[in-house]
């Protein structure tokens, strides 16, 4: 009898090692027969080891299993990554250090390679651009292993289109990094590098706004000012340099609408509506397909031009066509700072009350009518009159200050000029006004204002 038992269990012995077979041979999670359970064993000594951070032993067990059962787990791939980060930062030796970095990128490859299944695993599954998003995060952290800035750009670029605001903020603030430091070795990056800064710097004001928490507010704040201090300090942003590159471009793809298109919004957003570039690249556009921003831009290129009237037309097109009302607002306070040039006060007013009809919380439009008020200040034949204008006036810097704190430097520095110009108690007392009183100016200021 116990000889057959013997004999049986060599039998089974000798099955189970017959129908063995690796995960990665034939598909499924954990391997056949022996394999399968060599797996488990693995995953079972390498998770526990993880646990008590001994990842120098939790290596090997781990090793068998990411190599031979590619869809056993998610954690494979979440715990390769730490072990070999570990790894990485304790070796002392470069060959090794390299190699394990190496082996850190593959187990973002590979989970990308069987991202479909391994989602099957979970409730909450990930994406490719997650992944790499993670890769370009870890090759940035160990670029002294692999100093390629080329292969670093390209693994960010391709995590930034997929993921575009959902990235995380230290992906936004390393990707800003890379491609101002791809310049170094590539000065034809300079046009992309603006576009990318352009771009990461737009999706991190997104993440910013959409921030569900004030932690991950501060944190995208940061992201932010870092993108900020990239660009600044690539030595690029500058309207000469952009003028330099874009110049040349725009004859080249004056027919090439998106191009132009991203030409203008470039050049807006840093502030370089006044280069030769911006306004062919405009009136380019316009031609083509008449946006606000390209009317916007003609608009700029007439008043340069010296042609008021064609520059205003343009801008009330611009208004027209431009959907985002904070957009709108400042295309109107545009316009009047156009006329106040001009000496047009009135039509100026019109053009600043309509900025702040679209964006009350902006006090420069209140800041320039108080100035065009001051430019005109004679309404009647009485001096004294005149002179209660400067009540309008410092009326309206107060209401500038009180919605928008941003601006009471100013405000206070213009109070403090116009206030020598009120009337003074003898010069009212004379025509029957009193501390209190209502004053109502005449001529195209029409405001009531009260004698103080």
């Amino acid at each position: 009898m116990k000889m057959k038992m013997t004999t049986m269990l060599f039998a089974l012995s000798l099955s189970t090692a017959a129908f063995a077979q690796k995960g990665v041979e034939d598909g499924s999670r954990f391997g056949h027969g022996e394999d399968s359970l060599n797996c488990l064993k693995n995953i079972s000594i390498y998770t526990e080891y993880v646990k008590t951070n001994n990842f120098k032993d939790a290596y090997t067990p781990w090793k068998a299993v990411f190599t031979e059962a590619p869809i056993a787990q998610i954690g494979t791939y979440t715990n390769g990554a730490k072990i070999l980060r570990n790894l990485i930062a304790t070796e002392k030796d470069g060959a090794k250090q390299k190699e394990y970095f190496n082996e850190l990128l593959k187990v973002h490859d590979q989970r990308i390679q069987y991202l479909d299944a391994l989602n099957g695993l979970t409730r909450k599954p990930t994406t490719k651009g997650d992944i790499l998003a993670t890769k370009a995060h870890d090759f940035y952290s160990f670029m002294a292993l692999n100093p390629d800035i080329n292969a670093a750009y390209a693994i960010f670029k391709e995590a930034v289109e997929l993921e575009q605001q959902n990235l995380p903020y230290y992906v936004m603030q390393e990707f800003a990094d890379i491609s101002g430091q791809k310049i170094k070795s590539d000065e034809n990056h300079k046009e992309q590098f603006i576009q990318d800064y352009i771009t990461i710097a737009g999706y991190a004001n997104e993440a910013y706004k959409n921030a569900a928490t004030e932690k991950s507010k501060g944190q995208y704040k940061m992201a932010k000012d870092n993108i900020d201090a990239h660009f600044i300090n690539s030595g690029v942003a500058t309207c000469d340099n952009l003028q330099a590159i874009y110049a040349p471009k725009v004859e080249e793809n004056k027919a090439n609408i998106e191009y132009l298109k991203s030409v203008i919004t470039v050049m807006q957003k840093l502030g370089c509506k006044d280069s030769e570039a911006y306004f062919a690249a405009s009136e380019y556009a316009h031609a083509i397909e008449p946006t606000a921003a390209t009317a916007f831009g003609c608009g700029v290129m007439f008043y340069k031009k010296g042609d008021i009237n064609k520059s205003i037309e343009y801008i009330d097109n611009a208004i027209e066509l431009e959907e985002d009302v904070l957009q709108k607002a400042d295309y109107s306070y545009t316009a009047a700072q156009i006329l106040f040039a001009d000496k047009k006060y009135s039509r100026a007013k019109q053009y600043a009350r309509k900025s702040i009809e679209f964006n009350g919380e902006k006090g420069a439009p209140y800041i320039l009518i108080a100035q065009m008020y001051a430019a005109s200040p004679n309404w009647s034949d009485e001096p004294a009159l005149n002179k209660c204008t400067y009540f309008a006036v410092i009326d309206k810097l107060q209401k500038a200050k009180s919605v928008d704190p941003s601006v009471t430097e100013q405000a206070n520095e213009l109070i403090g000029t116009y206030s020598r110009y009120t009337p003074k108690d003898e010069d009212l007392f004379f025509i029957g006004i009193k501390k209190g009183q209502a004053v109502n100016i005449g001529g195209w200021i029409g405001e009531t204002t009260t004698v103080r």
